[in-house]
Order: structure tokens, then C-alpha cells, then sequence
């Protein structure tokens, strides 16, 4: 239930405050954790205790050495085991004890918490088990909240989710999940006067963040604020669009607003048959991948030099009459002449839906 990193440091901080040896055991009689090695030997003890142990009498101290039941819920869960000075056997037996069922019901209330969101944000409940869970877990539902999506740009990057809880996931504002093994999610409750470009500060600040003490490259995507917590769903599968258009039309982008994201969000929600006869129209026989690299580099550079011929030529180290070559090899191609906005808007549309065509067959 705690984790070994758990009931090593609890052991750990028994043995330093009262010097006695400390180890935990579960209800297999397996060891957990010890402060000393010599202490594995009382496997044949502790599953005796553990046989005759009950409710009304959870503990037994004998010379030197006292096991006591830790429950949840009045249900064995850990036995803990000291030796040393028989006196204080009993009272730090009591504490310990004491302080793994505090951990074990407040992890128990983590991980309610945990599934709550997780749920929330996958639409798995009614609306009025959305209230009436809230109410009972202390969760404020009139808040403004936004929800990030935090995708590690390589598989198998465990630090994210452990850095990001240590950030976030304090109080019963701000909550930090997972749904899958490649995203985190942060729901970031906000303030009145924070808005859309302060939520592209935190995901800058996230991204910083992680790179700087988890060692990990990320891409981060943010969904609208909304009011309540009923519309936190709303907010997630705007994120998860964020990415999916991000990864399609801004690969050079990490930071990704579901508000910006511009003709992109459009092209991502038009259905495929759609999608191929304006290809079609547009390209007639020629593929949109048969284009060269050397003729799209030229293009796309021309497309961020608003057309200007003579600044592409400089930018791309080019003779003013190559560029036009290129320019005119496009134009025999596919009938339009990217000089002409018209044509040029036409070509960059075209080659968005390309992408996206290539992107859902892929998938």
C-alpha cells in the first residue's frame, strides 16, 4: 500500500529519534524495510504474532522486542518490529504505529482524489456524482481551472509525474494525474485576473522546469479556462486537440494553446472524404508528396517571407532568378503561382490537409 520509500524513511526516522531498530513486515510475513540486517532473521516470529494477533490485542512485548499490528480500517495491513530499551518499547511502538495509519489514510485519500479527477476528466461520472464526490472530498466546483497536457518527447520518461506532484499537488485546488503512460495532466485552478497569456507562462515555467531538474524534453498543451468543475472534461479533450494538431502542424512548437492554434484546429476537424477531394482539386494528378524537399523549403521560406522574392533569395543564399525557376517549377506542377496570394494561400491549405491525411493514415 506505502511504498518501500515510504516505510524507509518512517524506519529510518523511528531509529534516529529513539535509537531503536526498527523494521516492517506486511501480513505474508515478508520483510519490508529494516534499519538493521541482523532484524530478517524474526520471520518465524512475526508470522506467529500475526497468527494470534487480533484487535483487542494488537501488540506483544517480550525482553528487548515489541511487534505491533498496523490496521486500516481494522484490517492488517503491516506489522511493525522494534528492539532495543524495553522501556520505550511500548510508546514508540504506539506512535509508529499511529503515524503508518496516518500515512495509510492519507494516501487512501490520494488516491480517491486521484480517481476522482481521472474520472472527471474522462466523463465516467453523473453529473450529480460529480457535486456530491466534490462536497465530500473538501473540492471547490465554482473555480476557474485550466487543464495542461504534458506529453514527455520520449518514451519511458518516469520523473515527470513525481516532479510535477511535487509542484503541484498540494491542497484541493491543484491536481496532478495520468491516463495513460505517455501524458500527464495538471488541473491548474486559477486566480481572477490570470489569463490565457499567463497560462502560457506556467507551461513555460512546467517546461522549464522539467528540463532543468528531470532531465526531460516535453511538449506541453493547455485547453480553455472554464468556471466549474463540472466542464474540467471540456477543458482536457481541448488540450488533447492542442497535441494531436501541434504534432501534425507545429512540430517545432513545445507550448501549445488549444486558442491558438488557428486554421490548423479547423483542418484537424474536417472529415477525411472532404480532406482528399480538395487534394484532388487541387493537385489533380500530381501527390502532394511528390514534391521535392529542395522545391517545399524554397516555398515555405518564400510563405514566411510574405512573398517577397528578393528577401527569400538572400535568406535561402540564392541567384533572384533561381528562386523564380523554383517558384515557376511549382506553378507547372500544380497550376498555381505561389507569387499570387490567392495561389499561395491555396498551396499552404493544401499542404496542411497533406499533412493531416498523412498524419490519420498513419494512426
Amino acid at each position: 500500500m506505502l511504498s518501500n520509500q515510504v516505510l524507509h524513511k518512517v524506519v529510518q526516522s523511528i531509529n534516529g529519534i529513539t535509537g531503536l531498530e526498527c523494521s516492517v513486515w506486511d501480513i505474508r510475513g515478508v520483510c519490508l524495510v529494516v534499519t538493521n540486517e541482523k532484524m530478517k532473521s524474526l520471520e518465524k516470529e512475526v508470522l506467529c504474532f500475526l497468527d494470534t494477533a487480533d484487535h483487542e490485542e494488537c501488540k506483544q512485548i517480550r525482553s528487548g522486542q515489541g511487534m505491533f499490528l498496523v490496521c486500516d480500517n481494522d484490517e492488517p495491513v503491516y506489522t511493525l518490529v522494534l528492539q532495543g530499551d524495553t522501556a520505550q518499547l511500548e510508546i514508540v511502538g504506539r506512535l509508529g504505529t499511529s503515524q503508518l495509519e496516518n500515512l495509510i489514510s492519507a494516501y487512501k485519500e490520494r488516491m480517491d482524489k486521484n480517481r476522482f479527477i481521472q474520472n472527471l476528466i474522462l466523463d465516467n461520472m453523473l453529473l450529480v456524482d460529480v457535486y456530491n464526490q466534490a462536497k465530500k472530498m473538501r473540492i471547490p466546483v465554482e473555480l476557474r481551472r485550466a487543464v495542461f497536457l504534458i506529453e514527455p518527447k520520449n518514451e519511458g520518461e518516469n520523473l515527470v509525474l513525481e516532479t510535477m506532484k511535487g509542484l503541484y499537488a498540494t491542497g484541493n485546488k491543484d491536481f496532478v494525474t495520468a491516463v495513460d503512460e505517455r501524458h500527464i495532466i495538471l488541473v491548474k485552478a486559477l486566480e481572477m485576473t490570470e489569463d490565457y497569456p499567463r497560462l502560457n507562462h506556467v507551461a513555460r515555467v512546467i517546461a522549464d522546469t522539467l528540463s532543468s531538474e528531470a532531465m526531460v524534453s516535453v511538449r506541453i498543451a493547455f485547453g480553455t479556462i472554464v468556471e466549474e468543475l463540472k466542464d474540467v472534461s471540456r477543458s482536457f479533450k481541448e488540450a488533447q486537440m492542442a497535441l494531436e494538431v501541434g504534432r501534425v502542424f507545429y512540430a517545432e512548437k513545445n507550448i501549445l494553446a488549444y486558442n491558438e492554434l488557428g486554421i490548423g484546429r479547423l483542418i484537424h476537424q474536417l472529415p477525411p472524404s472532404l480532406c482528399e477531394m480538395f487534394l484532388r482539386e487541387v493537385f489533380a494528378s500530381e501527390e502532394a508528396e511528390h514534391f521535392e524537399e529542395e522545391e517545399l523549403t524554397t516555398v515555405f521560406t518564400f510563405f514566411d517571407n510574405n512573398l517577397n522574392i528578393s528577401e527569400t533569395a538572400r535568406q535561402l543564399y540564392i541567384h533572384r532568378n533561381t528562386l523564380v525557376y523554383r517558384l515557376e517549377k511549382i506553378q507547372k506542377k500544380t497550376g498555381l503561382d505561389v507569387r499570387v496570394f490567392e495561389d499561395a494561400l491555396t498551396f499552404k491549405i493544401a499542404m496542411m490537409v497533406s499533412d493531416h491525411m498523412k498524419n490519420i493514415k498513419n494512426q
